[in-house]
């Protein structure tokens, strides 16, 4: 297999185990103080895999360009924004809505690559995108009616978290691109700096807004702690691949984030598996199939 299926495979494992603990902290923290622990616990971490990676590559750090910065900062921002859409989607009662609405993502990355950032799909490709979305949705048990699409914030909050992560994760792309050099250590430069610039966005953020978030992280220091780990891996994955990769088909594999969350909560509380759902998990393979014959 092709690296970048690699690094996909390992940020669709991440973040699957990433989410629950942010889960757990939007609980205790607010959403930006939860969205700020995401950077600031991953942030040494990133640093200690950019020095790692320029020794073990042999690569001289590579000059910050104005078109890298001008696509990292934008992505920083994007970022941030579907983070926190996606961290306030979770305290709405109707989360399944909300969250199934953010994996709209890899559909978006796709139109907006395609419409925007000049690299399109080959019919194959847009086939296993849509297959991937409509399992994801199935798996996910969500009926979709009038109130919960139009009526729930949530929901609005999920599909702004999709748009703002598919922004992303193109800009990333083109960021690490824009560097010129080695493609994992292009890829390992652009997750530190836009790390680095996030962690200052946010805790300065949290500063002004309430300063006693930052007692809480220490409180609970331990799942911040993991949702640093998990995020800064998972980062190193996505950002890897889509520099190997069409963001497009980086997201439509990653989706396999859902099958791998569905698996291991099957496998903890027991429960049985629908038949619709052996459908979705089923469509997810097959868009999965074909992404790895296209791409």
């Amino acid at each position: 297999m092709e690296i970048w299926i690699y690094f996909t495979l390992l940020a669709a494992a991440m973040q699957a185990v990433r989410t629950a603990g942010q889960k757990q902290l939007s609980k205790h923290l607010n959403s930006m103080a939860t969205t700020a622990v995401r950077y600031l616990y991953a942030l040494p971490f990133a640093w200690l895999y950019l020095w790692w990676m320029l020794d073990y590559r042999q690569v001289k750090l590579p000059v910050l360009n104005s078109d890298f910065l001008q696509f990292a900062l934008i992505a920083c921002i994007m970022q941030i924004i579907g983070t926190v859409c996606l961290v306030v989607a979770f305290r709405y009662r109707n989360f399944a809505v909300a969250t199934s609405l953010a994996k709209t993502e890899a559909i978006l990355v796709a139109i907006i690559g395609a419409l925007i950032f000049s690299t399109p799909l080959s019919l194959m490709g847009w086939l296993s995108v849509i297959i991937g979305v409509i399992g994801v949705i199935i798996v996910s048990k969500v009926r979709f009616t009038y109130q919960d699409v139009f009526q729930n914030p949530g929901a609005g909050f999920g599909l702004a978290a999709g748009l703002g992560l598919a922004m992303t994760a193109l800009l990333i792309r083109k960021s690490s691109l824009a560097l010129n050099t080695d493609l994992i250590v292009s890829a390992a430069v652009t997750l530190v700096f836009m790390i680095t610039v996030q962690t200052f966005i946010s805790v300065i953020y949290v500063w002004f807004q309430d300063k006693s978030q930052f007692s809480v992280m220490l409180k609970y220091w331990r799942v911040c702690l993991f949702v640093g780990i998990t995020s800064v891996l998972g980062s190193i994955g996505w950002f890897t691949a889509t520099s190997y990769q069409n963001a497009a088909y980086v997201k439509a594999l990653g989706q396999v984030e859902f099958f791998i969350t569905l698996i291991l909560t099957y496998r903890l509380f027991k429960e049985r598996i629908s038949l619709a759902e052996y459908f979705g998990m089923f469509l997810i393979i097959a868009s999965v199939v074909i992404i790895l014959f296209v791409a």
